[in-house]
């Protein structure tokens, strides 16, 4: 029998990379990752969906912090988000959001890629939580 592997968080999901969708098709190409956040921001509240952004996570060792990650949206305290403008998806970012997975004890993590001619997506998990 083959386990059937369910989304994490897949209505929120949905929504959250729908609202990605609405932002390109309403701005376009070739903006800065900041605009994109901004829209992201305005179409999230419009949606009444709860948010945070520039959420700061400390890195602790022995109850010492040692360091500190600020990612672009918290949403509903389940998913981080992060935007970025780029044709594709660097080994750096994906690796920056599953840091993030790690230090905040999260599920999922969004990165969205804004290209020169479509929305990108990827849904990055945290198998150890």
């Amino acid at each position: 029998m083959i386990n059937k592997i369910e989304l994490v968080y897949p209505e929120l999901s949905y929504k959250i990379i729908g609202v990605s969708y609405d932002v390109f098709n309403e701005l376009g190409p070739g903006h800065k990752e900041a605009y994109y956040q901004n829209a992201i921001a305005s179409e999230l509240r419009k949606l009444n969906i709860s948010f945070k952004e520039q959420v700061y996570s400390a890195i602790t060792f022995k109850d010492e912090m040692v360091g500190k990650y600020f990612f672009d949206f918290l949403i509903e305290d389940k998913i981080i988000l992060e935007i970025k403008a780029g044709d594709r998806f660097s080994r750096k970012n994906i690796e920056q959001i599953y840091s993030y997975l790690k230090a905040s004890n999260l599920k999922l993590g969004i990165l969205i890629n804004f290209t020169g001619d479509e929305v990108k997506f990827k849904r990055i998990l945290n198998i150890r939580n």
